[in-house]
């Protein structure tokens, strides 16, 4: 494609809006195309069930923006971007009335973990210590010269291992269920290779930087972004379906912060056979179901460090969670499903109204389940914090379907993008030494599809604004 010194960004996604700030900050008059009325696509937040109380419409607790090695260039502070940390970062609570809890400090951590103690701090204080480096090469391509490579090598060992091995090292109910919940987020298998890694980086992030919200809502980081990108002199334009190439201006690069199948439908016989028979491939997970609760007097956890955490995960023992992830990836709905809950009030006061506060809480459901898990969440709220149905004031749900409704990156309700399966855990979207290009000179895919996955890091978008910047040979900005 031609277009001089013109880019455009289809998509107006974290992914989206940080890879138009990378080419902008690199020269480019960059456009953003949106097709929704409001930019933002998983960061978004607004009133969704009383007046004055903030819920986020999806990503909700962020230690990866504080781990991104591109964002964290941007000094986004600038443009009004604020992070606010709870008491408690994590808690994980059980049936007998005890939480694994998780704090910043390893050392605190450690030490409520009683007898697991050491073996946690064995395993995540090199990789917390060590985050900052590690995040450098685990935040690129899998097919790349590491800067750290012993580093990288000793994660990697771990982190191709399955969750239910590394469990292994942790002898009690607290801490195995603590793992198991921040695993989970792979939306995968515990049994099976690589389902270790997401947990083995999120945790220790948490332990680096905490699990932080941001002031006033995850749309701030939109706010900001967007911000920045019209100081740099982007522009982005909304309600604007872009539904083939050739419906686009010539430009010297374009991104499209979509899935890999909307990117061969937009393509159509442009795109290069291989390249449409993997996108056509690529394969989706599990769905979410959530539910936001408007809650009078907050939520009233049997555990008192569930009344001061940010996150709380929801599932019981390692084995329950274990067994909740294998059915919903046989397509059965667990009778416990794992539930993900955010307190964001905690940290950030000014999303209540009054008494009333925002809980965020979604269930892993099977891809595209179509039902109402709405008692399912609320049963499984209520297993550690009984009486809370009394209290909810407001509810407002989104199915799977809901999901994909509301971005269509979000095939079947997968908030992810993605399975995360041992290939698409190391190469995805595709087998490519450039995963973000499409084959189609001058085009890039740059969602959360692309490496490094899911996550509101903006590396996708970044990592496919320095392919473009390289194809063009124009110098890369830090």
């Amino acid at each position: 494609m031609t277009g001089g010194d013109t880019a455009i960004v289809v998509g107006a996604g974290p992914n989206g809006l940080a890879g138009a700030v990378a080419l902008a900050r690199a020269g480019l008059r960059v456009t953003v195309l949106e097709a929704a009325d409001e930019i933002g696509g998983g960061t978004r937040t607004s009133e969704l069930t009383v007046p004055g109380v903030l819920h986020d419409h999806c990503s909700a607790v962020h230690p990866m923006v504080l781990g991104s090695p591109f964002l964290q260039t941007l000094g986004l502070d600038r443009y009004g971007l604020e992070w606010c940390r709870p008491e408690v970062d994590l808690a994980h609570p059980l049936d007998t009335g005890g939480a694994g809890v998780l704090v910043r400090s390893l050392d605190e951590t450690a030490a409520g973990l009683g007898v697991d103690g050491p073996a946690w701090r064995r395993l995540f204080g090199p990789l917390s210590a060590g985050f900052d480096a590690l995040s450098a090469d685990l935040m690129r391509p899998v097919v790349h010269v590491p800067r750290h490579p012993v580093r990288l090598a000793g994660f990697g060992l771990r982190a191709l291992q399955p969750a239910a091995l590394v469990a292994r090292r942790w002898r009690t109910d607290a801490a195995r269920a603590l793992f198991a919940g921040v695993a989970a987020h792979a939306f995968h298998p515990f049994e099976r290779p690589t389902s270790a890694a997401i947990g083995l980086m999120l945790t220790a992030a948490g332990h680096r930087f905490g699990w932080p919200v941001a002031r006033g809502g995850s749309r701030a980081i939109t706010d900001a972004l967007a911000a920045l990108l019209a100081d740099l002199g982007g522009t982005i334009e909304t309600g604007i379906r872009v539904r083939s190439l050739a419906e686009l201006p010539p430009a010297a690069a374009v991104l499209l912060d979509l899935a890999p199948g909307a990117v061969a439908d937009l393509a159509g016989d442009r795109l290069p056979a291989r390249v449409a028979r993997a996108y056509r491939r690529y394969r989706h997970g599990p769905g979410a179901f959530k539910v936001d609760l408007a809650v009078a007097g907050g939520v009233p956890w049997r555990n008192e460090h569930c009344r001061r955490a940010g996150t709380v995960h929801v599932g019981g023992t390692f084995e329950e969670i274990a067994l909740a992830e294998r059915e919903i990836h046989r397509g059965r709905l667990p009778e416990r499903p794992f539930v993900l809950v955010a307190q964001q009030y905690l940290a950030d006061p000014g999303r209540s109204a009054g008494d009333v506060h925002p809980v965020w809480a979604y269930a892993h459901v099977p891809h595209g389940y179509p039902g109402d898990a709405t008692d399912l969440v609320l049963d499984q709220l209520e297993r550690f914090a009984p009486g809370l149905r009394e209290r909810i004031v407001g509810l407002a749900v989104r199915s799977a379907p809901g999901f994909a409704a509301y971005n269509a990156n979000y095939v079947g309700g997968d908030i992810v993008t993605g399975a995360n399966t041992e290939l698409q855990v190391l190469m995805r979207p595709r087998i490519a030494l450039d995963p973000y290009s499409t084959g189609i000179p001058g085009v890039f895919i740059c969602s959360a599809a692309t490496p490094p996955g899911a996550g509101v890091h903006g590396m996708g978008g970044a990592n496919a604004a320095r392919s473009a910047l390289r194809r063009l040979r124009i110098p890369v900005t830090a």
